[in-house]
C-alpha cells in the first residue's frame, strides 16, 4: 500500500462518519415526522454538508501523487475532515421521543455551525499552503474567500431573512464551485 492509500483510510472513515451522521438525522426525521417542525434551511444545509464531504473526498484524490508526507501535512488534511464531521454533527439534531423544532435548533447552533464552516475553509487554504507551499490560485482562492466572508457574516447576523437568502446563495455558490473546479477527477 502506498503512503496516500494508507493515510486516506482515516480520512475516509471520518468523512464516512460525517455522511452517516446526516443520514441518521434523515432517519430520525422520518421516524419522528409527526413530532418534527421542519425548517428548510436546515434541510438544505444538511444536503450541502453531504456534498462538502463528498467533494472533499473527491478533491483528496489529487493528493495521491504526493510522497514523503509529513505529520503536519497529514494533520492539516485530517483537521479539514474533522471540521466537516463537526458540521454534520450540528446541522440536524438528535431525535428521540420529544418534539423537535428545526428552526429553533438552527438558531441555537448557527454561530457554531457557520464558524466551523469558516474554519473548514481556512484549513482548506492552509492545506494548500502546507502541502503545496502556496495558496490556491484564481477562482479557487476567490471561492474560498467568498465562502469565508459569507460564513462569518452568517455567524454574526441572526436575521432569518438573511439566513434564508444566503442559504440559497450558498447552495448555488457551492454547486458552481464544484461544477467549475471539480467536475473531473484530477
Amino acid at each position: 500500500m502506498d503512503e496516500f492509500g494508507y493515510l486516506s483510510v482515516l480520512i475516509a472513515i471520518i468523512l464516512g462518519l460525517a455522511i452517516t451522521q446526516i443520514l441518521l438525522g434523515y432517519r430520525g426525521l422520518l421516524h419522528a415526522r409527526e413530532h418534527v417542525r421542519l425548517y428548510w434551511p436546515s434541510l438544505v444545509w444538511s444536503g450541502l454538508v453531504i456534498i462538502m464531504a463528498v467533494q472533499s473526498w473527491w478533491a483528496m484524490f489529487g493528493l495521491r501523487s504526493l510522497t514523503g508526507w509529513t505529520f503536519l501535512q497529514f494533520s492539516v488534511v485530517l483537521m479539514q475532515t474533522i471540521l466537516v464531521y463537526m458540521l454534520s454533527a450540528l446541522v440536524l439534531p438528535d431525535f428521540g421521543s420529544k418534539a423537535v423544532d428545526l428552526r429553533k435548533t438552527y438558531f441555537e447552533h448557527f454561530r457554531w455551525f457557520y464558524s466551523l464552516l469558516a474554519g473548514v475553509l481556512v484549513v482548506s487554504l492552509c492545506k494548500d499552503l502546507v502541502i503545496g507551499g502556496t495558496l490556491p490560485h484564481g477562482l479557487n482562492l476567490a471561492f474560498h474567500l467568498c465562502f469565508i466572508v459569507l460564513s462569518l457574516a452568517m455567524a454574526a447576523i441572526r436575521n432569518e431573512t438573511w439566513h434564508k437568502a444566503n442559504t440559497v446563495f450558498s447552495a448555488f455558490l457551492l454547486l458552481v464551485y464544484i461544477a467549475v473546479l471539480f467536475a473531473r477527477l484530477q
